[in-house]
Order: structure tokens, then C-alpha cells, then sequence
């Protein structure tokens, strides 16, 4: 019998005894493993209001409400589950990610020192108080849990590619290339870590590898701007200003107007001699300001100065 079968199953029964209430728990459970939230949500509610002592309908309660981006509400549904079972890690690891996703980072760390307080050997947690830490800028212990998750879990991609970023940002590029190479071993699609490397083959003027890398980077991922902004560079520096434009364009072809796209792509026109196309990108840099890095101001008057 399919899943789907199964929910029609439950739901005839519970038609014909509402209070079928182990009926009504499984059917609540499938519904939230097949993607229906807010049908589930509906039933979790209904029991938690005749089993108010039991702590996995308001954990499951709060994993609904987490899939319905309802963050406030999930969180008061683990509050309640860890309450009634304070024992219980998933509650607090879960509640957890619900704290870092409102940026309590403070309040987050403290859930998962919960769990490794019962679990010292649970390397999702030190990643995730790795993650807060590095959302708050504490670079230094941001790389000691994370290199305690490696400990733990060799193959945890994301933690060897936070490592490297942190290496990246200290100026190590060494360590943070072997670092993303480690990434591509465990993840060969992974095209952050190709962009990561190409941009420290860009730093140190390697353009050959560069571009390879975000070839590699751009065939896995064709919407990353920021991999089409260093092609574009990388060609202007070599001359290739005709190769340069189609990178832009294509760019904006993948990724939609762009005010940054359209910018850079006017400064290449503009070299080029092609003037026309200029100052229509130029004015499209301008319609498009909202993803403008450059003072809209200061583009309009470069602009002006060219018309005068």
C-alpha cells in the first residue's frame, strides 16, 4: 500500500470515529512526512489539546509549524515538549535551529550544549554552534567546532567548507584551497567550492585556473553572479572585450536584470567603443538600482558626463 493510499485508509476511519485518536496521530504523522503541514498542523493541534502532558505531539507540532515558517510557534511547541520531557535531545536540538534561524545565536548555542551535554559524540551540534559562531563573526570558535565535527564525521562537507572560507578570510589560501578540494572529493557538484577556488585563483593572478573553475561553477550553477562578475574581469584584463560582453549577457540571460550585471556590462561596451549599447546599459544599471552596488548617483552621473 503507497503512503498516499494509506492517508485515504486513515482518513475513511477517522470519518467514521473522530476519536480515534492513535488513527488520527499516524494520520497527522504521514501527513507531515509526505509535505502537507497545514493539514497536519490541524490534527497535532486536536490532540495537543486532549494529551497536554504528551511531549511528541509538541515536538511534532513544532516540526510542522517549522515547515510552515511559523518560527514563534514552533518555538513555544518545543519549549512545551522539552518541558514535559526534559530528557528528550531532539526537542532542544530542534529548537535550536529554530533559534538560529531568528539569529538568537546566544540562545541557540545553549540548546545545543544541551544535547551534547547528553551527547558528547553528536556532530550536527558542534557544527551548529560552529554555524552560530560564524554568523556572529567569532571566526576562531567557529573553526574549533567545526573541526570538531570533522572529528566526528570526516565527511561532513559543510563543516570542511565553513573551514575554509575562515582559512579564506585569514588570508591562508593554501589551507582554504585544500580545504574546498576536500569538499569537491566528498561532493564533486558542490560549484561553491569551485567558485571558492577560482576566486583564490583570481587573488593570485592564476586565470587559467580560475577559469576553469568557474566554468565548473557555472555549469552547476548558471544563476552565480558573482562567478559571471570575475569571468567578466578576468577577460577585460586579458582584451578579450568581445568574450567579456556575451559572459554579461549571459548573465543577465540566466539571472534577470541586474543592476550590478547591467553595470559591469556597460563599462565593457564602453571600451569596446560601443556606445549605443553603453548608454543603454547604463540607463538599465539605473532602472534597475535596487541590486545597484554602485551609488545610483554617481552611475547617472557618469552617465550625464558621457550625453554632455
Amino acid at each position: 500500500m503507497s503512503k498516499i493510499d494509506k492517508i485515504e485508509e486513515l482518513q475513511k476511519i477517522l470519518k467514521e470515529d473522530q476519536t480515534n485518536f492513535q488513527v488520527r496521530r499516524e494520520l497527522a504523522v504521514l501527513l507531515l512526512d509526505l509535505g502537507y503541514p497545514e493539514e497536519a498542523r490541524q490534527h497535532f493541534l486536536y490532540l495537543s489539546k486532549i494529551f497536554d502532558d504528551d511531549s511528541g505531539i509538541f515536538y511534532n507540532l513544532g516540526i510542522t509549524y517549522e515547515k510552515l515558517k511559523d518560527l514563534n510557534k514552533a518555538e513555544e511547541a518545543y519549549k512545551k515538549a522539552i518541558e514535559l520531557a526534559p530528557d528528550e535531545i531532539d526537542a532542544y536540538y530542534n529548537l535550536g535551529l529554530v533559534y538560529t534561524d531568528q539569529k538568537k545565536y546566544e540562545q541557540a548555542v545553549d540548546c545545543f550544549e544541551n544535547v551534547l551535554a547528553k551527547d558528547n559524540n553528536d556532530s550536527n551540534s558542534y557544527f551548529s554552534i560552529g554555524l552560530c559562531y560564524f554568523k556572529e563573526g567569532k571566526l576562531d570558535g567557529a573553526k574549533y567546532y567545526f573541526q570538531r565535527t570533522i572529528d566526528l564525521n570526516d565527511a561532513d562537507i559543510y563543516a570542511h567548507f565553513y573551514i575554509g572560507n575562515i582559512l579564506k578570510e585569514e588570508g591562508d589560501n593554501k589551507g582554504a584551497g585544500e580545504k574546498f578540494n576536500k569538499v569537491l572529493e566528498l561532493s564533486p557538484d558542490y560549484s561553491w567550492a569551485y567558485f571558492n577556488l577560482a576566486s583564490i585563483n583570481y587573488e593570485e593572478g592564476n586565470f587559467e585556473s580560475a577559469i576553469k573553475n568557474l566554468d565548473k561553477t557555472l555549469e552547476l550553477n548558471p544563476k552565480d553572479i558573482e562567478a559571471y562578475k570575475i569571468y567578466a574581469k578576468i577577460l577585460t584584463k586579458a582584451g578579450k572585450l568581445d568574450n567579456a560582453a556575451v559572459i554579461m549577457e549571459t548573465a543577465i540571460d540566466n539571472c534577470g536584470a541586474n543592476g550590478d550585471l547591467y553595470y559591469i556590462l556597460a563599462q565593457i561596451q564602453k571600451l569596446r567603443k560601443a556606445n549605443d549599447e553603453y548608454v543603454k546599459c547604463m540607463n538599465n544599471a539605473l532602472k534597475f538600482n535596487n541590486s545597484l552596488s554602485v551609488s545610483a548617483k554617481l552611475v547617472k552621473k557618469e552617465l550625464d558626463n558621457f550625453l554632455s
